[in-house]
């Protein structure tokens, strides 16, 4: 048998080996850098609010890793979905968006009508930070510790109110939550934001409220309201003199959190994703960037994508379940 039409072969296939490597070459040199122009992050709440204050911080690192400007864009309303909803349907591979928990996890499930679905629209970059709420009460509030203080709050049923920035907000949520563990039942009372929450403590016109414990332990230290606990299994780094939930035997195992995270629209390309991950977890946990979310309030996470993916999950379960059982609608 003649060996030609074997070698003829052999010399075909590594012909064909050839020219799709070189192709492959040629498309990888070829192939569109990212980014090619500005990068613009979307926050939902206006300049100076918490959300804005982290897209800020990591704006100007990102910027310099990138080699492109990167620039904050706040599109207010709808506790943060209307920015939610221009992130989730940005197709230009150049919009991303700093949002709270609230967008990513039960926007759907609060208010049917919302245009965008966050575990549908939304692709996980990085959870940035995180920080445990702290139940909060007027000063001359009753008991010494947090088991005087809910036995005097089971006392008084529904005669007491809380304080919310608004319905379907954590801190709504989070006490509907505590309610149901603690055998408390105060009426809830919603207003514009937590300023004037503050406000109807200190006036008295409530009785309690989850705040952030930055916002909270300011007038605290001012002798204007009182620490109950803090809503995480242990104490918290960002005000370490304040005893848990749990540690004050209220609760056990209660972990409620707030917490901002970067988004992307589910259409950008997954390398990208992948790439704005990388590059902003990295950039969340240098000193620099860390002191400076510490001090605006966060303990810094700087995950995976992966990782703030299964926080989303776990969270959609947790606080979606309060709002089936509690039936809870966004107004």
């Amino acid at each position: 048998m003649s060996q030609f039409p074997l070698r003829r072969t052999v010399l075909l296939l590594a012909l064909a080996a050839a020219s799709t490597a070189g192709f492959a070459q040629k498309s990888a040199r070829t192939a569109p850098a990212w980014p090619t122009k500005t990068l613009r992050i979307i926050v939902g709440f206006p300049g100076g609010s918490t959300p804005d204050l982290v897209a800020r911080t990591i704006a100007e690192p990102l910027s310099r890793a990138l080699g492109q400007p990167v620039i904050v864009d706040n599109r207010t309303g709808a506790g943060g979905n209307i920015a939610a909803d221009l992130v989730a349907k940005a197709t230009d591979d150049h919009t991303i968006g700093v949002m709270i928990n609230g967008n990513m996890t039960i926007a759907k499930l609060l208010n049917p009508a919302t245009p965008f679905d966050p575990l549908k629209d939304l692709a996980p970059i990085s959870l940035i930070g995180t920080a445990p709420l702290l139940l909060t009460a007027p000063a001359n509030a009753p008991g010494n510790n947090a088991q005087d203080f809910f036995l005097a709050a089971r006392n008084a049923g529904n005669k007491w109110s809380y304080g919310t920035p608004g319905v379907g907000t954590v801190g709504h949520i989070g006490m509907e939550l505590l309610k149901t563990k603690t055998n408390i039942d105060p009426v809830h009372v919603p207003y514009p934001g937590n300023p004037q929450v503050i406000n109807a403590m200190i006036g008295g016109q409530v009785q309690l409220a989850l705040l952030p414990p930055g916002l909270a332990a300011v007038q605290i230290r001012a002798g204007k309201l009182k620490a109950i606990g803090v809503t995480s299994t242990g104490r918290s780094s960002l005000v370490p003199e304040y005893p848990s939930l749990d540690e004050g035997g209220v609760t056990r195992g209660f972990q409620l959190e707030i917490w901002t995270a970067a988004a992307a629209p589910q259409s950008m390309p997954k390398p990208i994703v992948a790439k704005l991950s990388q590059l902003i977890g990295e950039i969340a946990r240098t000193p620099d960037v860390r002191a400076k979310l510490f001090q605006q309030g966060w303990q810094v996470a700087g995950t995976s994508s992966e990782g703030l993916a299964n926080r989303i999950k776990s969270d959609t379960a947790l606080l979606g379940g309060v709002i089936a059982m509690r039936g809870i609608k966004a107004e």
